[in-house]
């Protein structure tokens, strides 16, 4: 399984960023794909998750209302618009596909090379 993200860079606070994640390797759709940070000095921590359908979503409480996930099954891509952006939202940015929608980067069975998201102030 392959994980590809891309779209980082920098931003200023209050811009917008949309990062994509492309999958291969397995059937896209019968599995959840997620999102995960990691700051220097931070653990890597959850961002969001979306089931395969798209039905289901969850988000961090620091990120709800602010960034989106969203999947295309016939694209095999997630991505992740990220809207309002705050200085600490400053991360590496990683890609993950797992069975089911957890919080903990562990229970991912692939993770993505990251892509960086620098926001200033």
């Amino acid at each position: 399984v392959q994980l590809q993200a891309s779209g980082g860079g920098l931003v200023q606070a209050g811009g917008s960023l949309r990062l994509s994640c492309a999958a291969s390797g397995r059937t896209f759709s019968a599995y959840v794909m997620g999102w995960f940070r990691q700051a220097p000095g931070n653990e890597r921590e959850f961002v969001a998750a979306v089931s395969g359908s798209g039905s289901l979503k969850s988000y961090a409480p620091s990120v709800k209302g602010r960034f989106t996930i969203a999947r295309d099954n016939a694209r095999d891509t997630v991505t992740l618009q990220m809207n309002s952006l705050k200085p600490e939202d400053t991360a590496a940015y990683y890609c993950a596909t797992g069975s089911r929608i957890t919080y903990s980067p562990e229970d991912y069975d692939y993770l993505g090379q990251g892509t960086q998201v620098t926001v200033s102030s």
